[in-house]
């Protein structure tokens, strides 16, 4: 009865210390940026505040990481900026794993309705309101969101908003919401 006991409670324990690495994203406006403590405040658009841990790791695309200010380890990242980041949580720390500008320099965004979507394949395909149809690759980081709240709910005829960038002449989604 207790090896039972035990191995639930070492199965329960895992489970706990794996959900703490669970990727997730936010969208919202880089409001304060700490190079001191190595953190980004992220206001979402219902003003949830979001503090966000910058270690080495952090993958950041949309700023240009040789200007003045990107050598103290803040890759760039500027405050007003529009951004999604992709972030895990360890307790009550929120560290940020990718962090993508949107609009100039970063993101594009795109708003239509899913004409098709496979998850395993990894393709998203949307109708835009002119009719137009744009097939992405979907990154790793997106089927996850898609698999969980961010893209919950996302099937044929869903609409959504597209994050993507152009990389070799293909169109590459790193994150997409339901509308």
């Amino acid at each position: 009865m207790t090896k039972k006991l035990l191995l639930g409670m070492s199965f329960t324990a895992i489970a706990i210390f794996a959900a703490d690495d669970v990727v997730t994203a936010v969208e919202g406006t880089v409001k304060k940026v700490d190079a001191g403590t190595k953190t980004v405040v992220v206001k979402t658009a219902d003003g949830t505040e979001h503090t966000l841990h910058v270690v080495k790791k952090t993958t950041v695309h949309g700023w240009d990481a040789t200007e003045a200010g990107a050598k103290d380890g803040m890759h760039g990242v500027k405050e007003g900026g529009t951004v999604v980041v992709h972030y895990t949580v360890k307790g009550t720390e929120k560290t940020a794993q990718e962090m993508d500008r949107i609009g100039e320099g970063g993101l594009k965004v795109t708003e239509g309705t899913v004409s098709k979507i496979d998850r395993g394949g990894k393709v998203l395909a949307v109708k835009t309101a002119d009719g137009a149809e744009a097939t992405f690759k979907i990154t790793d980081h997106a089927v996850v969101d898609a698999g969980k709240d961010v893209g919950k709910g996302v099937e044929k005829a869903s609409k959504v908003t597209v994050y993507y960038t152009e990389e070799g002449g293909k169109k590459v989604v790193h994150f997409f919401k339901n509308n």
